[in-house]
């Protein structure tokens, strides 16, 4: 059980942190064994994440970690938003956190005060997009019970969360705060995540907040690593608009992750059904278009309608050298 791996982690960390890292028994058991159960967990919810759990790289990490992570909003631990179970090995507490990427934040405005700062702020905003779910969670501040520089980051990017000794956890107390954040974590990416409310009304063109949350949601679904491609490699890289074909018409010889073609979201946010946890079909819930025609498509009243993309476009011209 998840929470029977986590105690012992916060339980045998300090002790195992004095050995060796390379071939550490403790750090394969959290790499492979924790994130297998929190997988195997998640098996019987309707959340389609990944999970990773680490000790560190090449060196022992001052604070260890398991973190789930909506591949729509980020698979690292250093960009984006996330759930993530911290674990303070000196006063052996686990603790449950609605956190976000400190290292993408230090890039931007410095490993200081400063970018703490603004991590602290942006935590804040967070808990107040989803305060429905954060009400029931602890709003107080977190200690990892060290002055390095990620645990700092760590703290200042906590939104909510719980906090558990590793001596008393009680079991169903424990899954059932993991499944209330995991649901305001589904939620707080459904409500646009950290992006203010102004921008993203300007990037749909609608003052509408419903309107404006899906169609925000329905780009960061299509920019998606494991949306992008599957889809290319399934519908083809040929706009089904106007027939546009990169590698034919604009001898395009470059990685196919960067080929000038555009994904469109073209059916709207799926309501998930007991047991389903994609809001999307890959590739059935999509398009591949040319950028004018991505453009174009989302003037239309029906999204989806390619017959219609294609009725309006009148002809299809290529310049050639004289």
């Amino acid at each position: 059980m998840i929470h029977e791996q986590l105690a012992r982690l916060a339980r045998e960390y300090v002790f195992e942190r004095t050995k060796r890292f390379a071939g550490s028994e403790l750090a394969n058991f959290v790499r492979h064994d924790i994130a297998v159960e929190a997988k195997k967990h998640l098996l019987f919810l309707p959340y389609d994440l990944e999970v990773k759990a680490s000790v560190g790289q090449s060196q022992w990490a001052s604070v260890p970690w398991l973190a789930f992570f909506d591949p729509i909003i980020t698979v690292s631990a250093t960009r984006g938003f996330y759930v993530v179970y911290l674990i303070n090995t000196d006063t052996e507490e686990i603790i449950l956190s609605l956190n976000q990427g400190t290292t993408e934040v230090y890039e931007e405005f410095g490993d200081n005060d400063n970018g703490r700062k603004i991590l602290a702020r942006r935590a804040l905003e967070m808990a107040e997009r989803v305060s429905d779910y954060s009400m029931h969670f602890d709003n107080d501040p977190i200690d990892l019970g060290s002055d390095s520089s990620l645990p700092k980051g760590y703290e200042a990017g906590h939104a909510f969360g719980k906090v558990y000794k590793a001596n008393k956890i009680e079991p169903k107390q424990f899954y059932t705060d993991l499944e209330n954040m995991l649901s305001a974590y589904r939620s707080l990416v459904d409500r646009g995540g950290r992006t203010p409310i102004d921008s993203m009304m300007e990037q749909s063109g609608s003052t509408n907040i419903v309107e404006t949350r899906r169609y925000v949601l329905s780009k960061r679904i299509e920019r998606a690593k494991n949306v992008r491609l599957p889809v290319l490699a399934r519908r083809g890289l040929k706009c089904e608009g106007c027939g546009l074909e990169p590698i034919k018409h604009y001898n395009y010889q470059g990685p196919v992750k960067n080929i000038p073609l555009d994904v469109h979201h073209a059916k709207p946010i799926r309501e998930l059904s007991e047991g389903e946890t994609r809001r999307y079909n890959i590739p059935e819930d999509f398009l591949v278009l040319c950028p004018t025609c991505h453009r174009v498509i989302h003037k239309q009243h029906d999204k989806a309608d390619v017959e219609q993309l294609r009725n309006t476009i009148q002809f299809l011209f290529i310049i050639k050298p004289q």
